[in-house]
């Protein structure tokens, strides 16, 4: 059968030309323009991974990871900047909580279930999977700390939550920055793979299972090109949500948090499981978990600052104030993870743990009503009569 013949997911590049031309010729389609955008992004999100792991190629563990982490998130940072820049900051806070999950449940689950049934027992390094799952500890102290301000200080703190998310954002972007250092630098070792496994030998580390690496020059050019695609269809796809979410009978927060981060997560699926089937743990998790701590401590932050820019000016700039729900998400997420990734070793079972959590969760938000997707304000207390 020619190659051209058999089954891929490029055959869904179609769609990109079909979502444009039900934008432009039938405008009030949104259903269909929304399933036609998410349709055209996965492709498009899966030539990033691709783009992205050629170019992991030419590094290390460390390196690796964060370029996939990146790229991988790339296609849901511009979703989220689209939606900023239309004003629908509840889609973009749903989008952010629905990323971190998707990476540390849905994207790492699917990858300890793929390598655990290769592989009976899967090994990496301990020491920087204890790290990395701390820093997820310390994304999710920062949205509990701001709901709690929110939801405790009473209307007074309203007008002091743009000033206080600034404030956080800088310490989350400081933080950040200092990870990178520790994880490529300082402390790179705790980032080389932790060896063989048991039950499967080490045949899985070669790179040129899927012929040899790209040039440079063809690698940057599709991980641009397809960059650039993903831009353009996410247009179409925030400006389509709100009316295709009522039309299907969803929230618009369980299409925030579940369908557009598992259609921003393509890249992240494609290359973390590819990474867990060759026996790379190390790669595998340093890209689910590093694709989480990111978009926490890097992209919601930039999302505050680009408000200030981007964002409509009526609407003020975008806070970190989550919903008690997300925070509990996140913490639940967060809690698990920390506990599987501490020995060092996985298997197929903490996978199908991982995916039950996710899967727990996202009935959650699909049942959860509309009203319970946004962030209450603090009621005022009236003043006791003299």
């Amino acid at each position: 059968m020619p190659a051209w013949l058999k089954p891929s997911l490029n055959w869904l590049l179609i769609f990109v030309p079909v979502a444009a031309g039900l934008h432009f010729a039938a405008p009030d389609a949104h259903t269909w323009i929304f399933l036609a955008s998410c349709l055209a992004i996965v492709p498009l999100a899966g030539w990033m991974g691709k783009a992205t792991e050629h170019l992991a190629e030419r590094t290390g563990e460390g390196i690796g990871g964060l370029l996939n982490a990146t790229f991988g998130n790339a296609a849901e940072l511009i979703i989220a900047l689209m939606a900023l820049r239309q004003g629908k900051y509840e889609i973009v806070k749903a989008s952010v909580t629905g990323s971190i999950l998707g990476n540390i449940l849905l994207v790492l689950g699917a990858s300890l279930l793929a390598g655990g049934f290769k592989f009976k027992t899967q090994s990496f390094n301990p020491g920087g999977a204890r790290i990395q799952s701390t820093m997820l500890v310390l994304a999710a102290i920062a949205l509990l700390s701001e709901a709690l301000f929110h939801h405790a200080g009473g209307p007074a703190a309203v007008a002091q939550e743009a000033s206080l998310s600034v404030w956080i954002s800088v310490v989350m972007l400081a933080t950040y920055a200092l990870g990178l250092l520790f994880t490529l630098h300082t402390h790179k070792q705790f980032f080389i793979s932790g060896g063989k496994t048991d039950g499967g030998d080490d045949s899985g580390h070669g790179h040129g299972e899927h012929g040899a690496a790209w040039p440079l020059g063809k690698a940057l050019g599709v991980l641009f090109g397809a960059t650039a695609l993903v831009a353009w269809v996410s247009e179409f796809l925030v400006g389509s949500v709100e009316h295709a979410a009522e039309s299907m009978g969803m929230s618009h927060f369980f299409v925030g948090v579940i369908v557009v981060a598992v259609i921003g997560n393509a890249a992240e699926h494609s290359t973390a499981i590819l990474m867990a089937l060759k026996n790379r743990m190390d790669l595998s998790l340093s890209i689910a978990i590093g694709s989480s701590i990111q978009v926490a401590l890097f992209v919601a932050p930039v999302l505050v600052f680009a408000s200030y820019a981007i964002g409509p000016e009526h609407l003020g700039p975008l806070n970190l104030v989550f919903t008690p729900i997300e925070v509990f998400a996140v913490g639940a997420a967060v809690i698990i993870v920390h506990q599987i990734a501490g020995d060092g070793q996985s298997n197929w079972l903490e996978g199908v743990q991982l995916l039950s959590v996710y899967l727990i969760l996202a009935l959650v938000f699909y049942f959860l009503p509309e009203s319970a997707g946004h962030v209450s304000m603090p009621e005022t207390t009236p003043a006791p009569a003299h």
